[in-house]
């Protein structure tokens, strides 16, 4: 098992990226069939081949930037060498995806017997089809109903989207809870590596998994050392920002205000990364149809350790000007303000920056109009091809989890 220590640290969405998570899409992503779209919360059947070959891609872009890649497969890989945690984390794997009667785990635990900790986490991945299965021994009436449905354990293709299982805040991570039961099981893979990897020992947690209300990564920005934003969105609940708001607020970080975005509760606005990304000290992109249906509210602490919560009178970006203490913010729009391209290029992430230093981003090739506005207001754009990655519609902010970005 690699030992080496990861000293987790973000804080902003611009300062030089030096470490980031990824997962490349396997065959997870082949176990999406018709029927079955919407429960894997997907629009289309995505190209496997040519999605790998985009997200190998990004993965070169970044490494060539001098970031570190590091897999989630690979992670997860080093912590199941060891059989006490592999056979804890099949047991808590099997009854999140609902394989629990008796014949059904004895069978499953038997197929995947012979795997190697890596083959293991690919096919946990993937999903257990019936095929796979010869035979289970009937112990209880589950284990004996015929059922048309094609897979013992789902695949879980949105994995990919390495954003929103966790987000990594400052020095610690907020453990989150997804508001689709199809993707929770995506946050058992962080629990197990920060709970058991020797590189991500100790670090805090904002939220944890086993909480009540959802909130996902795509929702949290971390603006500066002081400030984060957290939308209240489609997947984010008000509850849960102000649990992490307070946790972050009483602990020793230098964080000091959470800004509450709320937007509109639609599956094309699904995250707040999908309509607002920070590409610059004081430069930011933003979707021009979550403006005037925007509440932003602050988080602060008052007197007696209590939380202050204040609704925000002003425009996003007098907000943003005050609490980022800058003299000017300029608002990038999505489309270059053309409505009719601010809504095809929204509907692929063309507001779904990944910085990878101040001024310098990652951007999808296909958002032509969008990626010219921020080359126009001198942002760098580094572009990569997206005709099978943005089926998932998400962008290159969505694929990675950053774990360490210089200060700036």
């Amino acid at each position: 098992m690699s030992s080496e220590t990861h000293t987790m640290s973000v804080y902003s969405e611009i300062g030089k990226l030096k470490s980031v998570l990824l997962h490349c899409p396997g065959e997870e992503v082949e176990n999406i069939v018709p029927d079955y779209l919407r429960r894997l919360l997907f629009d289309e059947i995505v190209y496997l081949e040519q999605a790998r070959r985009e997200h190998n891609q990004f993965a070169d872009l970044l490494r060539n930037e001098g970031v570190e890649v590091i897999y989630l497969t690979d992670l997860m890989a080093d912590i199941l060498q060891n059989p006490d945690i592999r056979r804890e984390f099949l047991k808590e794997l099997m009854i999140e995806g609902k394989a629990v009667t008796e014949g059904l785990q004895e069978a499953i635990l038997e197929y995947l017997d012979d795997l190697s900790p890596k083959e293991l986490i690919n096919k946990c991945i993937a999903g257990i089809r019936q095929e796979d299965l010869q035979h289970i021994k009937p112990k209880e009436l589950g284990d004996m109903i015929k059922n048309a449905y094609p897979f013992y354990l789902d695949p879980i293709p949105n994995l990919y989207f390495q954003r929103d299982p966790f987000a990594s805040i400052g020095r610690g991570i907020s453990l989150n809870v997804m508001a689709n039961e199809t993707r929770n099981r995506e946050t058992l893979f962080a629990k197990y590596i920060f709970n058991y990897h020797p590189g991500f020992k100790n670090v805090p947690r904002w939220y944890n998994r086993d909480k009540t209300h959802p909130i996902e990564g795509g929702d949290i920005l971390v603006l500066s050392e002081k400030v984060v934003a957290i939308g209240i969105s489609d997947r984010t609940s008000p509850v849960a920002v102000e649990r992490v708001a307070n946790n972050l607020l009483s602990s020793n970080e230098p964080i000091d205000t959470v800004l509450a975005f709320d937007i509109p509760k639609t599956r094309a606005f699904m995250h707040l990364d999908t309509v607002f990304t920070m590409v610059d000290y004081d430069q930011f992109t933003i979707y021009p149809g979550i403006e005037d249906p925007l509440d932003v509210y602050s988080i602060t602490r008052g007197e007696k350790n209590q939380l202050k919560i204040k609704y925000e009178h002003k425009d996003l970006s007098d907000v943003l000007k005050e609490y980022l203490k800058l003299p000017a913010v300029n608002l990038i729009r999505c489309g270059d303000g053309d409505p009719i391209a601010a809504s095809r290029e929204q509907w692929s992430d063309g507001s779904n920056t990944l910085a990878v230093s101040p001024g310098k981003v990652v951007c999808y090739n296909r958002n032509i109009v969008t990626n010219n506005a921020l080359r126009k207001n001198r942002i760098e754009v580094l572009e990569f091809d997206s005709y099978e990655l943005s089926r998932g519609r998400g962008g290159p902010r969505c694929m990675s989890m950053p774990l360490f970005r210089e200060s700036i």
